[in-house]
């Protein structure tokens, strides 16, 4: 970054360095062209007066000396006379300028002098007796003095590259160093920003360092919950087994303890599915995009089919399950959605009780189709149903584990609204119940 910025900032210094010659050579040029013009005006006047008082015994070489060329033509364009050659001259009547004055009076023009080999100025005046006095100036001469203070600019110029240079190292260096000194203490990152602009990119870093710091904790959380759900059933599958083995177990037992062991298989193997299943969320959510095939689907037929997949449980744990609903258009991964309201319903039974029920309904609210679950269980305290949606959070634990939760469900319909950008309200009273709806965004048409 140093390199590059104090290489920028040396190259715009040149730059504007060289453009700043190139403006004065200009400017130069311009006040010399201007200066040179109202000389030939003033010398030529001088001259014209001068030919009027005594035109018989005026002549041309009389101005030899003179810096400027004066030269007499003829109305036809035969040259009578020149400051500067003698002998046989070629016809005027085409140089511009003579055209000019012959026409207008007075005339100017600016070329090359292929007499002279310089570039000159011509002033052309018509004088009363019709012939035309032309005076000329040649631009060498009048650039000596510019060409005489090359040197010193050159020598300016290599000066100042050189304070270029170093204006350039010192401002990389003033610039860069307290962002290196940030780099040098990023935890205390936000405690002193050297630049304004740079605020925003400390607020993503600090934004950026916390998320990671809560993701790493929620891993080290989930890491040890993990420890400890399966360890419980694997300790009881264990102790079983070991009693079946040695023998200790009477001969009575043996079909008990087999029952045991089956239904802590059973709780691991839904652990195990469950943690597979978020691991997989949780991938397809870092990717920012749903790794899954979504397709025009009608709700009320999954939850149809959910209510008719956990009937034998609702009756099981002497809970009524039931649908109400229409006919609802989403756009959505038709196992996600199962599996969504799968969990949903399967946790409402669990944390219901006997006689109580459970009410499914699909529809559409101001444009959103929406999955309502509600059940008339035991409710969830005000101050625990942020909770709800972490992984292995449990309102009654011990009710959770007896009726064979892993306390993933929950976790699970969360990522599963977040792929398919939907958002989920929560309504619980203890005692009362709890509802559960999930709001799906509008179907375009």
């Amino acid at each position: 970054m140093a390199k590059k910025l104090t290489k920028r900032l040396l190259l715009t210094g040149i730059g504007s360095m060289i453009a700043t010659i190139l403006l004065c050579v200009f400017v130069f040029s311009g006040v010399i062209e201007r200066h040179m013009q109202q000389e030939l005006h003033l010398f030529a006047n001088t001259i014209v007066a001068a030919y009027h008082q005594s035109p018989d015994h005026w002549r041309a070489e009389e101005y030899s000396d003179a810096d400027v060329r004066v030269t007499l033509i003829q109305p036809d364009g035969t040259v009578l006379g020149d400051s500067e050659l003698s002998g046989a001259f070629e016809n005027h009547l085409n140089r511009p300028e003579v055209y000019s004055a012959l026409r207008d009076g007075e005339g100017s023009a600016e070329r090359k002098s292929y007499a002279m080999g310089v570039h000159s100025y011509y002033y052309a005046m018509r004088l009363n007796d019709g012939n035309v006095l032309r005076v000329s100036i040649d631009v060498s001469g009048q650039y000596t003095l510019f060409s005489s203070a090359m040197p010193a600019l050159l020598i300016y110029c290599v000066l100042l590259v050189g304070i270029c240079v170093l204006i350039s190292f010192l401002l990389t260096r003033s610039f860069v160093r307290p962002i290196v000194k940030m780099g040098e203490r990023l935890d205390e990152i936000d405690w002193e920003v050297p630049y304004p602009e740079m605020q925003p990119f400390v607020d993503s870093i600090v934004r950026d360092r916390t998320i990671r710091r809560q993701n790493e904790n929620m891993r080290r959380e989930f890491t040890a919950n993990v420890s400890h759900e399966l360890k419980t059933p694997l300790t009881s599958i264990s102790g079983y087994a070991e009693l079946i083995e040695t023998g200790i177990a009477h001969p009575e037992d043996v079909q008990n303890f087999a029952q045991k062991i089956h239904k802590e298989a059973n709780r691991l193997l839904r652990l195990v599915n469950d943690i597979i299943q978020l691991s997989k969320l949780d991938t397809a959510q870092d990717a920012k995009q749903p790794q899954m095939d979504f397709e025009m689907m009608d709700l009320k037929d999954v939850v149809l089919s959910c209510v008719d997949q956990l009937g034998v449980n609702a009756q099981r744990a002497y809970v009524t399950l039931v649908y109400e609903g229409e006919n609802t258009v989403i756009l959505g991964n038709r196992s996600a959605i199962e599996e969504m309201c799968v969990n949903l319903c399967d946790n409402a039974i669990r944390y219901n009780k006997p006689g109580g029920k459970v009410k499914v309904c699909c529809g559409i609210a101001d444009g959103h189709p929406y999955l309502r679950v509600a059940d008339n269980g035991i409710g969830i305290p005000p101050e625990q149903q942020e909770r709800v949606f972490e992984r292995f959070y449990r309102v009654d634990k011990s009710r959770s584990k007896e009726s064979g939760g892993t306390g993933l469900g929950l976790a699970i319909v969360k990522h599963l609204a977040a792929l398919h950008g939907a958002q989920i309200e929560l309504h619980s009273q203890v005692g009362e119940g709890t509802d559960i709806c999930v709001l799906f965004p509008a179907v375009k048409k």
